[in-house]
């Protein structure tokens, strides 16, 4: 299967809109109908479905709508998936409300920044692989503290259902194109991350979502200097875990 193209994220999500909007349930493609019915139940043929681009800064990038019934898609693709950004500061701010201890709380802002320092100012700036060679012991504490499932279960929220400003939440995911795609629902984007809770990594990271700065910004170009204030979520086995989560769906179904 291929789920990739050259084609942007924005316009993805158009072409995703395009094949859905003002279509007879019976007029789209086959996996479009799987996807539907997955959402919203049995859906007779002759039914006009709706659909619209999110143009506001939330978590889902399109609306289905159908009979008054709506129901939120996020959309991904590529790889290397990045699923949150946010500024550092505010960030922090909302891990000081999870009672982070403080050693802890200052081994992440010396892990974010790499220079020494916990707020950027340091001049000798170093690789992740560098820093992880000096403090691996750390970052492993760090691990342990943050995933744990009450804990999961907030940055789930934050980084992939909600966001930051919203109280809404999105009810699917899906990755690929509007003719190749795999979906994960709300429910099961919890219970994937929630079982992996115990995997290893030598990155901080959440479950299978692995924390960095937007850009360690080594070479100190001015250009880039704003994103190392600017934390950034990755899901980097986004399509192997939607893959062993449908396969996890089917076996316990048997």
């Amino acid at each position: 299967m291929v789920f990739n193209s050259f084609k942007n994220g924005f316009e993805n999500e158009k072409e995703f809109v395009e094949s859905i909007h003002n279509k007879k349930f019976n007029e789209l493609n086959f996996n479009l109908q799987l996807f539907i019915e997955d959402l919203f139940g049995h859906i007779e043929n002759e039914k006009i479905i709706k659909c619209y681009q999110n143009e506001e800064k939330k978590k889902f990038d399109i609306c289905i709508k159908i009979d008054g019934k709506e129901k939120l898609v996020s959309i991904k693709k590529g790889i290397k998936n990045s699923i949150h950004t946010e500024p550092v500061s505010i960030f922090f701010n909302f891990l000081k409300t999870n009672h982070i201890p403080r050693n802890m709380f200052i081994n992440l802002l010396k892990y974010h920044y790499a220079d020494g320092t916990t707020n950027g100012t340091g001049k000798n700036r170093i690789s992740v692989n560098e820093y992880k060679l000096l403090h691996q012991n750390e970052i492993n504490e760090i691990n342990s503290f943050f995933n744990n499932e009450l804990l999961l279960k907030k940055y789930i929220e934050r980084f992939i259902i909600k966001g930051r400003n919203s109280n809404v939440g999105i009810d699917a995911l899906l990755y690929g194109t509007p003719n190749d795609f795999l979906w994960i629902k709300t429910n099961d984007i919890y219970k994937i991350l929630l079982k992996k809770k115990n995997i290893y990594s030598s990155s901080i990271h959440f479950s299978s979502l692995t924390y960095q700065p937007l850009d360690r910004c080594l070479n100190n170009n001015p250009l880039y200097e704003r994103r190392r204030f600017i934390i950034q979520i990755k899901w980097y086995n986004l399509c192997d875990d939607i893959i062993e989560c449908m396969n996890d769906n089917v076996s316990n179904a048997v």
